[in-house]
């Protein structure tokens, strides 16, 4: 819906203080805490601001707790009290406007008193759209919105895909090695990158939602797709397995583990129905999709049934062919590229069946974004072109 420019207040970066984006970026950083736990709820930051004498003091702070629910504003709300009075909440998503579970966001908000709200996006939820600011401005409150838009627009992406485009938000991750592959023929899982770069994939599974890989990377290399940093092995992401003709043995450890951690295996409407009996047996999830006319499993038609199981972001650890696949599709948000220093020489496999990691670049519908060195490997952030500022 469009805002009314006579009751909200939205600014121009410029003209936001140096205080605001001090506690704005809090609040960014406060949501990424249950990041990947929150779903099918966006994991939102919020910050209570109170004005002092000495200057601006923080008197509540609260993040989406895991499950969802409470929202970071309602935590926010009880963790400042009676300070909430007068005070300004910072918040990295538009409060809610509607009925679940609990009292909509905004109306706790009014009900604390708070006299500012600084919103860094609108929520596309049509339950949302502008209907917060909206309660807030009416009830007196002071909006202000579009501080750290981008920044909080990927904070969110998965939450705004799942929104407008009815799947989660796609982050391939790929190690390569100096020369371009991703393993060796023949060799399984094939060591690219050191133990910096492998440490911050466990810590991107912390942080989604689920974790995909097709069936040939579950035969070849017997995953278990687990977070194993220390104090976050109970941030495991929900595995997924593209299976479509239900092959995945009942031995694999990915079903050995799938009462501790969920498994769903995506199989296509001619899969063997025994089969598919024995994993649920065993403690798998079923989701059943149909078959393009090269009787593969439709990649696209299982990010939309994962979406509506309420993931909304989806790391992708397949191999080349699943790969090549979602680049086929254009259905990939997001790419961290790991490069090794290392080369794998004769009989190494590309990322893209036939290609490298050129490929990302000749596509033309990505933009790097992001650079850091792990221990001596490099990775590097791609962004879809057009998605929150890429």
């Amino acid at each position: 819906m469009m805002l009314d420019q006579t009751l909200m207040k939205p600014k121009k970066a410029a003209a936001f203080s140096a205080a605001d984006r001090r506690f704005m970026a809090m609040a960014l950083a406060l949501g990424r805490r249950n990041l990947g736990n929150t779903w099918p709820n966006p994991a939102v930051g919020a910050v209570i601001v109170a004005d002092r004498p000495g200057g601006p003091v923080v008197v509540g702070r609260g993040w989406t707790a895991k499950g969802g629910r409470p929202h970071g504003e309602a935590r926010a709300v009880e963790a400042a009290g009676a300070q909430a009075d007068g005070a300004t909440c910072y918040v990295t998503l538009e409060p809610c406007a509607h009925y679940g579970r609990g009292i909509p966001c905004a109306d706790l908000l009014i009900a604390a008193g708070v006299s500012r709200v600084v919103a860094a996006v609108e929520d596309p939820d049509p339950r949302v759209a502008g209907k917060g600011f909206r309660k807030l401005a009416e009830a007196g409150v002071t909006v202000d919105i579009g501080l750290c838009g981008d920044a909080a627009r990927r904070a969110h992406a998965g939450h705004f895909s799942r929104v407008l485009t009815g799947r989660p938000h796609v982050q391939l991750k790929l190690a390569v090695s100096a020369d371009g592959m991703i393993g060796r023929r023949g060799t399984g899982n094939l060591p690219i990158t050191g133990a910096d770069a492998r440490a911050r994939v466990h810590m991107m599974r912390a942080e989604a939602d689920a974790i995909l890989v097709g069936i040939g990377t579950a035969l070849a290399d017997d995953p278990e797709l687990s977070c194993r940093l220390d104090g976050l092995e109970d941030r495991s992401p929900v595995r997924v397995v593209v299976d479509g003709a239900a092959r995945l043995p009942l031995g694999s450890r990915l079903v050995a583990t799938a009462r501790e951690i969920p498994l769903w295996i995506i199989v296509d409407d001619r899969a063997d129905a025994e089969c598919c009996r024995a994993l649920e047996d065993a403690g798998a999830g079923i989701i059943v999709v149909g078959r393009d006319a090269r009787r593969q499993t439709l990649l696209a038609e299982g990010l939309a049934a994962l979406a509506e199981r309420g993931i909304t972001r989806m790391m992708v650890e397949g191999g080349a062919r699943i790969a090549e696949a979602l680049m086929g599709g254009d259905l990939i948000d997001e790419i961290a590229l790991f490069s090794g220093r290392f080369e794998v020489g004769a009989d190494g496999l590309p990322a893209f069946h036939g290609a490298g990691p050129e490929a990302i670049d000749d596509s033309g519908r990505f933009a790097a974004v992001e650079q850091a060195e792990l221990g001596g490997d490099r990775l590097t952030t791609y962004w879809r072109k057009g998605l929150t500022g890429a």
